[in-house]
């Protein structure tokens, strides 16, 4: 074979091709992904925030002018936005605690051995896989002060004597709405915390048997260090995902009565797709969204210490 054959001077090169194909392969194989991404969410996200610096009303679309900070100096000024902030921090402050402890009390007894466990564990996920449509009307239909099922349990067991009318009270739709909301939360706190018990070696709780560690011992020195992680990352993504729901409360209730259940999404969402006012309500979206990535940042800076 001569010293020119083809094939005996493309040898050395086919590691190298290899390896550049190994290095190029991951970045191929997500581009797919990366290019959805950016159209779904990070463009909408700069459009958002370019919106936000002009006066952009559907009534009159051929008027896009740039005013710079002026929305974002309307919403500080804007006193249904300070209503509708804190309303989003209860909505988070109490939805996602209560999630929490409710779904954690439910994956601990999940966690025991008794029959129909498979079942159980299997029938605790409805909640979450309804939709929330569905969820936010089945539970109007619950809290209805006519023919609902909470005033006629609560009436037949003497707490009240006339029905209330839960979602048409200013003093109970937001509480009505965030026990509705936990409902449809606390499976995914028990599935993930289901998943961290279940990854606990057992022969943890056995040596804490055998040195007397009582059962309240053992889940402070054991079950919590055990799960903590799991904690850290679902407490962050309900955070995010509560913040930002209004799906319930627009159907639920519309924000009603009056301002009594707007958040700031709602307030954004109604701002700019009834009222129409584009400008004004991407500076709502955008300041939440500088407001909820503040609490995020702050949230995983203290839990990053508290782990370590």
């Amino acid at each position: 074979m001569s010293a020119t054959d083809p094939s005996r001077n493309d040898t050395p090169m086919r590691p190298v091709r290899r390896s550049l194909a190994r290095q190029v392969l991951p970045y191929a194989m997500l581009s797919p992904a990366v290019l959805v991404t950016l159209a779904i969410v990070f463009l909408p996200m700069l459009q958002t925030a370019w919106m936000s610096l002009h006066e952009y009303v559907l009534f009159r679309p051929k008027n896009f002018d740039f005013i710079g900070l002026d929305n974002f100096r309307a919403v500080l000024a804007d006193d249904v936005f300070w209503i509708s902030l804190r309303h989003t921090l209860i909505w988070i402050g109490v939805t996602v605690p209560a999630q929490l402890l409710l779904g954690l009390v439910t994956a601990l007894l999940l966690n025991q051995n008794f029959p129909w466990r498979p079942l159980a564990r299997a029938l605790i996920i409805i909640p979450w896989a309804l939709p929330s449509v569905v969820i936010a009307l089945m539970w109007a239909w619950i809290y209805d002060s006519n023919y609902g099922v909470m005033n006629d349990f609560l009436l037949r067991l003497g707490i009240i004597q006339s029905s209330i009318p839960w979602l048409a009270d200013p003093d109970t739709a937001l509480g009505a709405i965030m026990l509705t909301l936990t409902w449809q939360g606390f499976p995914f706190f028990s599935v993930m915390i289901l998943a961290g018990l279940q990854a606990i070696p057992k022969s943890y709780y056995e040596a804490a048997s055998i040195d007397g560690a009582s059962t309240w011992r053992q889940f402070r020195h054991i079950t919590l260090p055990g799960i903590s992680g799991v904690l850290v990352t679902a407490v962050l993504l309900r955070v995010i995902w509560v913040a930002n729901s209004f799906d319930v409360i627009f159907v639920m209730t519309g924000g009603g009565p009056g301002y009594a259940t707007y958040t700031l999404p709602l307030y954004a969402f109604i701002k700019a797709r009834t009222n129409l006012d584009f400008g004004y309500g991407s500076a709502l979206a955008v300041t939440f969204t500088i407001l909820l990535m503040i609490i995020v940042v702050i949230y995983l800076r203290r839990t990053g210490k508290a782990l370590r």
